[in-house]
């Protein structure tokens, strides 16, 4: 299994919309609303990497109003 976190910085305007789409993201477990840089953090699980990275990009980056996201892959230690 392999988790990490996803910053997401969302376009003004489309956070309710947005939000609800990136709840259904496939490997998102947590979404954390958060003040900054970034609007969300999201918690994410997945079988590896490949699956991670497709679901960043291929799902979570497609829908309107992500303008931003940055993937931090997670470990234990």
């Amino acid at each position: 299994m392999v988790t990490g976190l996803v910053l997401v910085r969302l376009a003004a305007g489309t956070e309710k919309d947005t939000l609800q789409q990136i709840k259904q993201a496939p490997g998102v477990s947590h979404v954390c609303a958060v003040f900054g840089r970034w609007d969300l953090v999201l918690d994410m699980e997945t079988d590896d990497m490949t699956s991670l990275s497709e679901s960043v990009v291929s799902h979570i980056r497609s829908i309107p109003g992500v303008a931003y996201t940055e993937t931090l892959v997670t470990t234990a230690i």
